[in-house]
């Protein structure tokens, strides 16, 4: 079967667990070699990497933490570097930090900030600096949530300005690049069965009042929502640009 994606170089930021671990193999799968970041495990990271090589393609992992912004440009150098081009920037890496409303006078101001640091201007560093040496016709991919369109919850405000946020600024960029033929999209996943689930519910099964909410009463697997990076990513995606595209199960509508 032929993959859409050889020849490709991407990055996905936050590769080495979680969706953007799912979505860096989804692009080695299709045949694109992968370049993954990560901020700690560096373990973890190369099992990633050997794992993404057994489909025979080319694969790096960078350490680079997106809340620091001024290393973002050695980020896509090294990229660059080593693949020779960048064709597909896939910005997934994102925090969450919930359970406290605005009123609260123990509000911890210090990690909603690092919040917005990594969620939106970490995501806008590494954009910038992409964006010169993408190659034209290229894809931006930004991995939202459905809480940049919904404010689900209460304790989320944060969160929920920090995705929409990107929901805009992902129109804009793709304003910007589409002379190039460049496309940027945002895809709204909801639950998944991800760390970050397991830091809003207490474990990556969803209790029955949050699925009472889905009309398909259940959450996204990993490989539905790299599916839809990958359509995006590739060949088929070539006309769908400034989307804001919701893969939730119908949460929200």
């Amino acid at each position: 079967m032929q993959k859409s994606l050889k020849g490709k170089v991407a990055l996905v930021t936050g590769g080495s667990r979680g969706l953007g671990a799912a979505i860096a193999q989804a692009l080695a799968e299709e045949g694109a070699d992968v370049a993954i970041s990560y901020v700690a495990s560096t373990e973890k990271a190369e099992a990633m990497v050997e794992k993404l090589k057994a489909s025979g393609i080319r694969a790096l992992a960078i350490q680079s933490d997106q809340a620091d912004t001024t290393t973002a440009s050695s980020l896509i150098e090294k990229v660059t570097a080593h693949f020779g081009k960048l064709d597909i920037l896939v910005n997934n890496a994102a925090i969450v930090v919930k359970g406290q409303t605005v009123d609260d006078p123990a509000l911890n101001t210090a990690a909603l900030d690092r919040q917005w640091q990594i969620n939106v201007m970490g995501a806008v560093a590494t954009t910038r600096a992409a964006a010169p040496v993408l190659t034209d016709g290229g894809r931006i991919v930004f991995i939202g949530s459905l809480n940049g369109t919904h404010a689900l919850v209460p304790g989320v405000a944060d969160y929920v300005g920090t995705k929409a946020a990107i929901n805009g600024y992902a129109k804009g960029v793709a304003r910007d690049l589409g002379g190039r033929n460049i496309t940027v999209n945002v895809v709204l996943p909801g639950a998944m069965p991800t760390d970050m689930m397991a830091e809003v519910f207490g474990g990556t099964v969803a209790p029955d009042a949050f699925l009472d909410l889905h009309p398909i009463r259940r959450i996204a697997t990993l490989e539905e929502v790299s599916a839809l990076v990958c359509f995006l990513a590739g060949p088929n995606g070539g006309y769908m640009t400034g989307g804001v595209i919701n893969v939730a199960g119908g949460l929200g509508i």
